[in-house]
């Protein structure tokens, strides 16, 4: 496996590296970062500050666990370093995980919502039984 070679302790299990590979992209940041290069070829660093609001140096930490997670790979031109994903398959990733969030939620929303009417019946049934007349 070529594309496991590229990674540190490539020789543990392969859960082990997938957990690697998310934590790579475990912050808010490094999520948006993706995000953004996932809808364009590549950013300069300027246009990600601009974008994201975020600190040089702040960036910089995080485009760094990118890159090492090879998630990302940078292109100086001139005085300006581009990025852009290392791989499309980063993008579909993140679209997958877009839907799964989708279906989480809606399951929730629909749990939510059966709790609430469970709780309702609850309340009418006791209401019921209070205003009732005792034999």
């Amino acid at each position: 496996m070529v594309f496991l070679e590229a990674f540190p302790g490539a020789h543990r299990p392969l859960y082990e590296v997938k957990a690697n590979l998310f934590k790579g992209m475990a912050h808010p940041v490094r999520v948006r970062v993706l995000e953004i290069l996932s809808a364009s070829r590549d950013v300069s660093v300027t246009d990600l500050m601009a974008d994201m609001g975020v600190e040089a140096s702040r960036l910089s930490q995080h485009l760094s666990v990118l890159r090492t997670h090879h998630l990302v790979v940078s292109e100086r031109r001139g005085s300006q370093v581009f990025y852009s994903l290392a791989y499309p398959r980063v993008a579909d990733l993140l679209a997958t995980a877009k839907m799964l969030l989708g279906e989480v939620l809606e399951s929730t929303q629909q749990q939510l919502r059966t709790s609430e009417w469970v709780a309702q019946e609850s309340v009418e049934a006791r209401e019921s039984q209070q205003s009732a007349p005792t034999p």
